[in-house]
């Protein structure tokens, strides 16, 4: 059963979408979407750098698990729709040890989301909720746009839970990569100061007074590996 903190957890993230109108407009340049988008062949794990002003964050998306949202992520990647997003919320709880709970961003202007998309279960992606990974926010199951979340600590509670008491827990949020590099700025990110007042129910006291503005999203090739050592003569 999710425990309570998990529940509050959900909710906060169901929350989103009503919160949304409370934050300011954002200050980028407005892109138009592309009337059409063909996507290069999707590779098994695409990496991407996202710049902040606190630094760099490095995730591997994980296409080969998770094929749907990672190729979205990367539709507004390719189209620098990111360019200029924000990091504006940190939900911090309680246990150790610390820093428990996650930071969101995304954008903050409707006109420029894509249609959303479906809906990748962990119970169907085999990911799981844990510290380091991203997933997406959503309002409903199969309504995700934009919007994620890194974790900042493992929080199995919103993986898809076949036996959950509603439709909500039952879908569980989806996980789409991990973060390789850069976990210390996203704990910059989750210490930041918070507002008191911005935020509606239990998302109140959860947004970040100042946004951390992401500078650029691009993909970054993998790492070379290392050759197969011959065996010795």
């Amino acid at each position: 059963m999710i425990s309570r903190r998990f529940a509050a957890a959900l909710s906060g993230m169901l929350c989103l979408f009503a919160a949304f109108p409370a934050l300011a407009a954002p200050a980028h340049p407005v892109h138009k979407p592309a009337a059409a988008y063909v996507p290069i062949p999707l590779a098994d794990t695409v990496r991407v750098a996202m710049v902040t002003t606190l630094g760099t964050i490095e995730i591997d998306l994980d296409g080969k698990h998770a094929p749907i949202t990672t190729a979205n992520f990367l539709h507004y990647v390719d189209t620098k729709h990111f360019d200029g997003i924000v990091f504006y919320r940190a939900m911090h709880m309680a246990g150790e040890p610390q820093p428990q709970g996650l930071i969101q961003g995304g954008l903050r202007d409707t006109r420029l989301l894509y249609p959303p998309i479906a809906h990748e279960p962990t119970t169907q992606t085999g990911l799981s909720h844990k510290a380091g990974t991203i997933a997406m926010a959503r309002g409903a199951p199969g309504t995700a746009t934009t919007d994620f979340f890194i974790m900042l600590s493992d929080m199995t509670g919103l993986d898809a839970d076949p036996k959950g008491a509603t439709p909500d827990l039952q879908a569980g949020f989806a996980v789409f990569g991990t973060v390789v590099s850069g976990m210390d700025v996203a704990r910059k990110i989750w210490d930041a100061p918070m507002s008191p007042t911005l935020g509606e129910g239990v998302m109140r006291g959860q947004m970040l007074a100042d946004p951390v503005k992401v500078l650029t999203v691009r993909r970054e090739p993998l790492p070379a590996t290392a050759p197969p050592t011959a065996p010795a003569q």
